[in-house]
């Protein structure tokens, strides 16, 4: 949470972080200023202090609705910087961010950068700020770096955003059953009125549409993929392939608050109309997971435990694992979870031994298994927010179900 952050900078050893880019789909930036229509600026925070934001003075409204301290970018005099320096404005950048380090309370010390940018123009600048105030240190970050491990848990205001969204994906997942329900079959393909096959594409639009009525976005695109497709984890499927019934459809939804804010998780594997044995066999071995894992939640437990005994099950029913082979491709393919936030995939990792399921953290649940040589796949998948008390809250409320009765023309 942003109240341990400079607990956390005093563990990695840093005095500073500085994160640079828009407030809208840059989760660093987004974490501190929210949802404002900033196209660009930079927030410097000091071990110990406030953070400062740095603003265009265009966008002085929008900075002064975020609640942080703010300072104008123009009190800097970029042209003056680059008449200083020759005419290179490089090094003029380099000399404004050296200026609003110590105006931010930053004398020296190591600073973190963070931020979702184009990559050349900030290489080059901060090379040469590296150049031209060697009192700082410039540090870059991966995996679980000092952002990461904040974002990991999050409060009650964050854990309501994700509530909504698991609301809105409820609904729109709703909304996508009851239109397959309003289609009749022909020839074993769902069909429009017309006769023509209702298809993938028709799905997505339909998403689409859904998700812009209800106030969200869909700026990741939707994974909706029929047989063969459904057998590949991330395949988001063919547009125009028709809905065949019989056939596993592996529908995973990630809708995220409108300028990139907070995401929903969630997926759900259908067969419309029937569920031919082999692939009611092999849902039902994901459901004995699923269900395993689901009521196996405990508060504090390491994440990584759910990994181990998702693959012990697997391996159990015969079906080859990620632990046994890292490169296998059919069978269990992948983790079971993953945190979730401003991110569609961060912190905490269920293969990630160090992290356990503390209060706060926000994590999807989601085994599968994956076969497209059998032209079949099936993934169940619901977020669980971890409340402070211990108790497992799942944030978007839907059957699992996987065959969707239907009518025959």
């Amino acid at each position: 949470m942003k109240q341990d952050l400079d607990a956390l900078m005093e563990k990695h050893n840093l005095d500073g972080l500085l994160v640079i880019g828009a407030a809208t789909h840059n989760p660093m930036m987004h974490y501190f200023t929210g949802d404002v229509h900033m196209g660009d600026g930079a927030l410097i925070k000091p071990r110990g202090a406030a953070p400062t934001l740095f603003y265009n003075p265009m966008e002085r409204d929008e900075a002064a609705r975020t609640g942080q301290h703010t300072r104008n970018l123009i009190d800097y005099n970029l042209p003056a910087l680059t008449k200083e320096h020759g005419g290179d404005a490089v090094k003029a950048q380099a000399a404004r961010y050296a200026k609003m380090l110590a105006d931010s309370g930053l004398e020296k010390g190591r600073v973190a950068l963070f931020g979702k940018v184009e990559f050349g123009a900030p290489f080059a600048i901060f090379n040469a700020l590296a150049a031209l105030a060697p009192q700082y240190e410039l540090v870059g970050q991966a995996g679980r770096t000092l952002l990461a491990e904040a974002m990991e848990t999050k409060d009650e205001a964050e854990a309501e955003r994700l509530r909504r969204m698991g609301r809105i994906t409820a609904e729109v997942v709703g909304r996508v059953k009851a239109y397959l329900q309003s289609h009749k079959a022909k020839g074993g393909v769902l069909r429009k009125k017309d006769g023509a096959p209702v298809t993938v594409g028709d799905v997505k639009t339909l998403i689409n549409a859904s998700a812009l009525e209800l106030g969200v976005e869909n700026p990741h695109g939707t994974i909706f993929a029929i047989g063969r497709d459904a057998g590949v984890p991330h395949s988001t499927g063919n547009p125009d392939d028709a809905l065949e019934l019989g056939k596993t459809i592996v529908f995973d939804i990630f809708l995220q608050e409108p300028g990139g804010g907070y995401h929903s998780d969630f997926t759900r594997t259908w067969c419309l109309g029937y569920a031919p044995p082999d692939a009611q066999k092999l849902y039902d071995e994901v459901r004995h997971v699923f269900d395993d894992l689901m009521g196996g939640l405990e508060a504090n437990a390491p994440f990584n435990l759910l990994q181990e005994r998702t693959c012990d099950l697997f391996e159990a029913q015969g079906h080859a694992t990620i632990r046994q082979d890292p490169a296998v491709q059919e069978g269990y393919v992948h983790s079971v979870g993953h945190g979730l936030g401003l991110n569609i995939h961060e912190q905490p990792f269920s293969r990630d031994a160090s992290v356990t399921l503390r209060p706060g953290v926000v994590v999807t649940i989601e085994p599968g298994l994956y076969y497209p040589s059998k032209g079949m796949g099936v993934r169940i998948e619901d977020t669980v927010y971890v409340r402070p008390n211990g108790d497992m809250e799942v944030l978007a409320d839907f059957p699992h179900d996987l065959v969707i009765p239907i009518e025959e023309a």
